[in-house]
């Protein structure tokens, strides 16, 4: 097998474990809040960036057994802006990288299939340069593979959750947690890539947003390749085409990027695009 695909592989068979670690029979999260030296337990705020941190802290000592288990080091992004969150080194040859973005997510709770979206790095300069290093742990292009090991979770209604209180350890369980009923998936990035940028006016790609989607990784490049991929976010907002009423407008859309280059426009799989952050 590839070592990319061995790779992929392993990394999806261990996320299968990863449910039990972080959660309750009944689907809560383990982690309650913070705890002081008086004993005293306050409840974690529902914002999705502290979540998301207090997540991938959780399950960092499962992230080292498992690179311990298949002969990887782990490298871990040196300042906050660099891509990726861990770089897995393997350990008997430093020729093979893997770059992983830890990725969290919540459930559109009026329509459940969907998640809010997340981005999946920047198209900027590393991403265009693919000897830069800036911003950007390892070259991108000395990566074997660039993967995203995600975390979908249930927002637990903030009414059931007092910020302003602190508790005491015997009442650990009374706690409320503020996420639940978690799904993790592993995909390449490029798979489950949408045409839209997932941050406002930043430099970063945004995800598609189906659920089911994300999890078979059948995002809008999923059909067309890599390739197309790349292409693409090397270009995005950056070819000018005639726009029909005799001006002009910039390529921001896979479908008009197709039919310049003049490629398949049937392989374009159909848009759930919505970008995340």
């Amino acid at each position: 097998m590839p070592v990319k695909e061995e790779f992929e592989a392993q990394l999806k068979d261990f996320v299968t474990e990863l449910e039990e670690h972080i959660s309750t029979e009944d689907g809560e999260w383990t982690i309650k809040g913070f705890i002081d030296v008086f004993q005293n337990i306050y409840t974690i705020s529902s914002d999705t960036k502290i979540i998301s941190k207090i997540l991938e802290i959780h399950l960092f000592p499962k992230i080292m057994g498992f690179a311990k288990k298949y002969g990887y080091k782990i490298v871990l992004a040196e300042h906050q802006n660099y891509y990726p969150d861990i770089s897995f080194v393997k350990a008997d040859d430093e020729k093979i990288k893997f770059a992983v973005d830890f990725k969290t997510t919540y459930r559109n709770p009026k329509k459940p299939f969907l998640c809010n979206g997340f981005t999946l790095g920047s198209h900027g300069k590393y991403f265009e340069d693919r000897t830069n290093t800036k911003n950007i742990q390892f070259p991108y292009s000395s990566y074997t593979g660039h993967f995203c090991l995600g975390i979908i979770y249930n927002r637990v209604d903030g009414t059931t959750i007092d910020e302003t209180k602190s508790y005491a350890i015997s009442e650990l369980h009374s706690i409320a947690s503020v996420v639940k009923d978690f799904e993790f998936f592993v995909a390449e990035k490029w798979r489950i890539a949408s045409d839209k940028s997932g941050s406002g006016n930043t430099a970063n790609i945004g995800s598609i947003n189906r659920i089911a989607d994300i999890s078979a990784g059948k995002g809008m490049f999923s059909k067309l390749g890599e390739e197309w991929f790349d292409d693409y976010w090397m270009n995005h907002n950056k070819i000018t085409i005639p726009d029909g009423k005799g001006g002009t407008k910039k390529i921001t859309n896979l479908e008009d990027f197709v039919k310049y280059r003049n490629g398949n426009v049937a392989l374009i799989v159909p848009k759930n695009n919505k970008a995340g952050k």
